[in-house]
């Protein structure tokens, strides 16, 4: 019989409690350390047959590193399998070189992660041109879970609406959309979005009339500087919209902004925890739990817990 556990980093301490509580693991805290020449030293609980390590992966330079430190210490110490649990994934976006010279940051990733896990779980990454999850992480296990299950069981227990349009700000948003408002029961439609720039687009709908006098729920899986959602507001506002709430997968804003979303119509944003952020509502510990459940079939629980 094997033994099996949970490690964290410790941006990511909160929700992995809350992930090793629902699966009955121990959860240990990486411990890192910065020099004052900005290297870091890292240092991993007691190593078990398999590890589970959690990490955010936003700000991820300092966290990939820190992965990297912790696998060597894992496996130098006895770990045979390591399952990279990482609800915000970075470096998906860029897929392809749209200019001369660019890397190709999530082949480039995909393959150091595949050299360091046997196995990727993470959710809604952003592989809009990318099919399969499993084509970015070669030779290794990968999966892509939604968050929108969870998001619909927590936007029905606050007993939503029924009149409620569920929008999604541009085309790339069309599924998770079109599945929120499928378990909801709601209608649904998606914006056409034209981009100036990084920081300016225009958002239009094809059936105005369709919001008019009701509420609106924008559904988005990022929201990173937050210019189509606050374009998207403003038109639906205009089109007669009665109220206005977000709701997203992955909250990478600054904090500071809500105030700016408040300004544009948005009445309340509420983000899963995927990575930390004051606007966290949704946990995502059970769709999580659930993928991991395969680890626990031939595994010994250690007593500890960190």
């Amino acid at each position: 019989m094997s033994t099996l556990a949970l490690q964290t980093l410790p941006c990511s301490v909160d929700a992995a409690k809350r992930l090793a509580a629902r699966l009955g693991l121990a959860c240990g805290e990486i411990a890192v350390h910065r020099f004052p020449d900005g290297e870091l030293r890292v240092a991993v609980a007691p190593a078990t047959d398999t590890t589970i390590l959690h990490a955010s992966l936003d700000q991820p330079n300092d966290k990939l590193i820190t992965l990297l430190f912790a696998a060597e210490a894992l496996r130098r110490n006895g770990t045979k399998r390591l399952v990279l649990v990482a609800p915000y994934l970075c470096y998906m976006r860029q897929d392809a070189a749209f200019q001369a010279g660019e890397a190709i940051s999530q082949r480039a990733m995909g393959r150091l992660l595949a050299t360091t896990v046997d196995r990727v779980v993470t959710v809604d990454a952003h592989l809009h041109r990318t099919p399969d999850i499993r084509s970015v992480f070669p030779g290794i296990e990968a999966e892509n879970l939604s968050a929108m299950p969870a998001i619909a069981k927590a936007l029905a227990a606050g007993s939503i609406d029924p009149a409620t349009v569920v929008i999604g700000p541009d085309m790339e948003s069309e599924p998770w959309v079109n599945d929120v408002a499928g378990r909801l029961r709601l209608q649904h439609t998606v914006a056409r979005k034209t981009r100036h720039g990084d920081r300016s687009v225009a958002v239009s709908f094809v059936d105005p009339a369709l919001l008019s006098g009701r509420p609106a729920l924008l559904v988005d899986d990022i929201v990173s500087s937050g210019t189509t959602l606050t374009a998207a507001a403003k038109a639906l506002t205009a089109m007669g919209a009665t109220v206005v709430d977000a709701v997203v997968t992955h909250a990478l804003f600054p904090p500071a902004m809500i105030a700016a979303f408040t300004e544009a119509g948005i009445r309340s944003i509420r983000s899963t925890d995927s990575v930390p952020h004051p606007t966290n509502a949704i946990a995502l510990d059970e769709i999580l739990a659930a993928a991991l459940r395969s680890e626990l079939a031939t595994t010994q629980l250690p007593e500890t817990t960190t």
